[in-house]
Order: structure tokens, then sequence, then C-alpha cells
């Protein structure tokens, strides 16, 4: 590390959790981050401030007037932009020696499979069920770890799936994909501007423990923020053994092959 390094982290390097090997890490490390809004924004600002030496922010949209309240990454004059773009920008301007970058597309299929295979962490920081659950079905396709987040309303929670463990949960045990499960959108919904500051605050420090591989992570455990009244709750989260997405791994199928989402044996 160059001196000018050795000062920047320095607060980073005085943890012996930590430390220079910890930090240098966190220079190798090739983070994604899907979704450039309330949650991405937060956690794309702490992972390059802590030295992530990629960092691809995806996100298809432009910035909007109603996303300033909460979706940090983003300016009075980039509205009209795309995110990633606006958020490129901030980002450099966070820390130069921080490779970003933005791609302007809804990642799906190959691309999202080639981004995540890429990848030594991904974090989910979208808002709808279907974006989720092809997130996860890669992730556990390439053994990548996954930082899920949502936020709504008060409310918000964070799990991480180790994907890498073959014991672990996957998104797909938490939330059943065939399950008629309401999709509440804070478009409709509303969210306090702060939740998602919070929870995309966690996802980062949930990704640096990973890349690091300090302390205790959320794998096997689901965070729950009431943020209205300010608790917090912590739930064991068990590997469905018949997962139709994960059970896989141990037979040795690809999970996106056809038939495996049905179950197929």
């Amino acid at each position: 590390m160059t001196d000018e390094e050795l000062l920047r982290y320095s607060r980073h390097i005085l943890l012996p959790e930590i430390g220079i090997e910890g930090q240098e890490r966190f220079r190798a490390a090739r983070v994604l981050v899907i979704g450039a809004g309330g949650l991405g924004s937060p956690a794309a600002l702490y992972l390059a401030a802590a030295g992530v030496g990629a960092l691809v922010l995806a996100d298809g949209d432009e910035v909007d007037a109603t996303n300033l309240q909460r979706q940090i990454l983003h300016r009075f004059a980039a509205i009209g932009r795309p995110k990633v773009v606006s958020g490129a920008q901030t980002l450099s301007e966070i820390n130069r020696d921080c490779r970003i970058v933005p791609l302007h597309e809804r990642l799906q299929g190959s691309r999202l499979e080639a981004e995540v295979a890429c990848a030594d962490v991904v974090l989910d920081c979208t808002d709808n069920f279907a974006t989720r659950h092809a997130i996860n079905r890669a992730c556990v396709k390439f053994a990548k770890p996954l930082v899920s987040g949502a936020a709504i309303r008060f409310d918000g929670q964070v799990a991480v799936f180790d994907l890498r463990k073959d014991e672990s949960a996957c998104y797909h045990c938490l939330f059943p994909e065939a399950e008629d499960v309401e999709e509440l959108r804070c478009a409709v919904m509303g969210v306090f501007a702060p939740i998602a500051g919070i929870i995309g605050a966690v996802q980062a420090a949930e990704a640096l423990k990973l890349i690091a591989g300090c302390g205790k992570t959320l794998a096997g455990r689901l965070l729950l923020l009431d943020g209205l009244n300010m608790d917090w709750r912590v739930v064991a989260l068990r590997r469905d053994p018949d997962c139709p997405v994960c059970r896989q791994r141990s037979l040795g199928v690809d999970p996106t092959e056809k038939g495996a989402l049905r179950g197929a044996p």
C-alpha cells in the first residue's frame, strides 16, 4: 500500500480485525451493487469510501425528483440522467482510487450471470421479487455471497446468504418464488428516508466483513428493523432441504437448467 493509502485507511488499519491485510482485500475485491436507489446509494458510498477496488453499479433507471428524498448518491442537477452515471460521478469524488463500472441496464439473463460470476460479493438493492429471485439463482449457480436488503415505510430487513457454503439458505428458502407474496413498492407505499440509509449501510458493513473475513455476518439470520419504534429483531434462517433452487447444489445440478426450478429430481 502507498503512504497515501496507509493514511487514508488508517482508521480501518488500526482495527485488529481488519489491519493492512483486510484493507488489501478490500482493494483487491470486486463488488456488484444491483440498484442505485435508496439502498444502493448508501451501500455504494460506504464501499467506495472503504477502499473497494472495483465497484460495479447496475441500474437501468434515470434520476427522478422523487428519488432525491432518500437516494443520496444523486443531486438535483442529475435529474433525468442515468442513475449509474450520476452515481459514478459522486463515487469518484469520494474515492478516485475506486474503479467504478456503471452499467445502465437492468441486469438479467446471461448479462446478470456474467457480472455475478466476476464479483466477490453481490448486493441486492432492488425493489421487486422477480429481480431478487433472478439474482439469487445466479448467486447460487456461481456460489457467490449475497447481501439482500429491503426497506418500505418504516421497516427494513437485511439477510446474508453465504452461498459459498453448502449449508447456507438462499433467498428462495426465505421467500419462495411460487408463493403469492404481496409486493410492496415505496413508489406506492412510501418509505422513511433514513430507513433506506440504515439498511444500505448495514449491507455495506456485511459485504466488507465477508471480504475481510472478519466477525460474524448475518449468514443464517434475518435482521428486522421497526424504525418507527426503533426496535431490532433477529430471526434464525435455515436452509429448506426441499428448496428447488439451492437444493440442486448438493445434487450437482445447475439451478438455472430447465426443470431445476420446478424441483425436478
